[in-house]
C-alpha cells in the first residue's frame, strides 16, 4: 500500500496544535474542499469515535482508531477516490511542535489519487494542507 510521509514545524505548543487538529468545526479552514462534518458519534479525541467529512456531495466516513492527547491520533477514512489511514504525531520541539503524518492509502483508485495529492506542496496537496494548518495555528498563537 502506498505510504506518504509528511512533516512540518509549528510555532505553538503541542496542546494547542492538537486541539486545532482535532476540532472538526475547523477542518474547512485547512483541508481543501471540506464543506462540513456530520454524523458525529463521540468526541473526536477518543478512540472509537466516528464522523463523516463532507466534500460537497462526496462524503468520507472516518473512525478514530487511537488517541493519546496531545501526542498522537490515528484515523481510518474513506470515500470513492481516497481511502486509507492517517497516523499523526505531535512532538514538543523547542518553542513549538513537530508534526509527523503518515498516510497509507488502500486500493487502486486511492493509490492513483494519493500519488496526485502527495506530489508537490500546492494548495490541496497533502503537504499543502499541512502548511495551511501550520499557518493557521501560528496566526492564532
Amino acid at each position: 500500500m502506498p505510504t506518504y510521509r509528511l512533516s512540518t514545524f509549528v510555532g505553538a505548543p503541542p496542546e494547542r496544535v492538537f486541539a486545532i487538529w482535532t476540532d472538526p468545526d475547523r477542518f474547512h479552514e485547512w483541508i481543501g474542499g471540506v464543506s462540513g462534518v456530520t454524523d458525529r458519534v463521540g468526541p473526536i479525541d477518543e478512540a472509537g469515535s466516528r464522523y463523516t467529512v463532507q466534500f460537497g456531495r462526496m462524503t468520507s466516513p472516518t473512525e478514530v482508531l487511537t488517541v493519546e492527547r496531545p501526542r498522537h491520533i490515528r484515523t481510518r477514512f474513506g470515500n470513492a477516490i481516497l481511502k486509507g489511514e492517517s497516523d499523526v504525531t505531535f512532538t514538543a520541539d523547542g518553542a513549538g511542535t513537530r508534526i509527523d503524518q503518515v498516510i497509507v492509502t488502500r486500493g487502486f483508485v486511492s493509490a492513483i489519487f494519493g500519488r496526485l495529492f502527495a506530489t508537490g506542496s500546492y494548495q490541496g496537496s497533502f503537504q499543502g494542507e499541512l502548511e495551511t494548518f501550520r499557518k493557521l495555528v501560528e496566526r492564532e498563537a
